[in-house]
């Protein structure tokens, strides 16, 4: 049995909780990228094998278009040899072309069903979640749905944003309303729609402020917001490719990630200066094929998977 979109169903952990303990029946389900499985209602995290779908990496976006393939590299495999794979990779594709393309275009498939309609396609997606996947799983009314695009739509032009939340909740005309703010980007954060990035210091409590507010992928940038800035998008796409590694806000640096790699992210002329002398640390640098030392090219980090 396939379901698509369970989320729409009311109570659907119960049922599959149900199917699983009296039913020899296998059920493979989707649902909305919002979606939380609350263990706490049905115990679904002995019975069900949780699969969480991302956007095309910029290695996947090659492949799609060029049917060749390639190979993907660990973190570590990128900032101990990453000479040697650039070099390598690059005998294979141009480059320069092609990660524009991915940066503007690249992370949703849906892109090679029709080019000229992707950015119409891609903001019809992103009001189906807002209005209908979200209001189906969070607890808020249909009437604060303009709150969250609203709220993205701020976020376009505070880029790259460090909150401000009392200028960000008087913008928003929500008083000292705090909590519905934090909830509104837990919910936009949740959805793939914004990424939010707290200190190492402060941990994944909702109710603290965060440090860096983006939008979540470098495609959303170049649909939502009037103007893509660079320093942002460079910024967006080495997070949205790290997804499956901790992400921290340094209080020197860009990011940290792991708790261990601090990187500082920035354009071919980009120097250690912020960073100098801090342990394992690194500069991605957009604009540049192939690095040295401890300078990696930026789009080497779209090999991560």
């Amino acid at each position: 049995m396939v379901i698509d979109e369970i989320h729409k169903y009311p109570g659907f952990e119960t049922e599959l909780k149900k199917i699983y303990d009296f039913l020899d029946l296998q059920v493979i389900f989707s649902g909305s990228s919002a979606l939380k499985i609350d263990n706490a209602k049905a115990d679904l995290s002995r019975r069900a094998v949780i699969y969480e779908i991302e956007g095309l990496s910029f290695r996947e976006f090659i492949e799609l278009k060029s049917g060749m393939k390639l190979p993907s590299f660990s973190l570590e495999d990128i900032l101990q040899n990453h000479i040697e794979i650039a070099t390598d990779l690059l005998d294979k594709f141009n480059k320069t072309t092609l990660f524009q393309e991915y940066l503007q275009f690249g992370y949703y498939p849906f892109y090679f069903d029709k080019k000229s309609n992707y950015y119409l396609k891609l903001n019809e997606t992103i009001n189906t979640v807002l209005e209908v996947d979200i209001p189906s799983i969070f607890n808020i009314e249909y009437q604060n749905i303009r709150n969250l695009k609203k709220l993205i739509r701020l976020i376009c032009e505070w880029q790259p944003y460090t909150p401000n939340i009392k200028e960000l909740l008087a913008k928003m005309e929500m008083g000292e309303d705090y909590r519905s703010l934090y909830r509104y980007l837990e919910y936009l954060n949740g959805a793939k729609i914004l990424k939010v990035i707290r200190a190492k210091s402060k941990g994944d409590n909702i109710f603290t402020k965060p440090e860096k507010i983006y939008l979540n992928n470098t495609n959303l940038h170049y649909s939502y917001c009037d103007k893509a800035q660079i320093g942002t998008i460079r910024e967006v796409f080495f997070a949205s490719m790290l997804f499956e590694h901790t992400l921290s806000i340094p209080k020197k640096g860009d990011f940290l990630v792991d708790d261990t790699y601090l990187f500082e992210i920035g354009g071919k002329r980009k120097s250690f200066k912020q960073i100098k002398d801090m342990e394992n640390s690194f500069v991605a640098a957009d604009d540049i094929e192939i690095g040295s030392g401890n300078k990696i090219p930026l789009w080497l980090f779209g090999f991560l998977y």
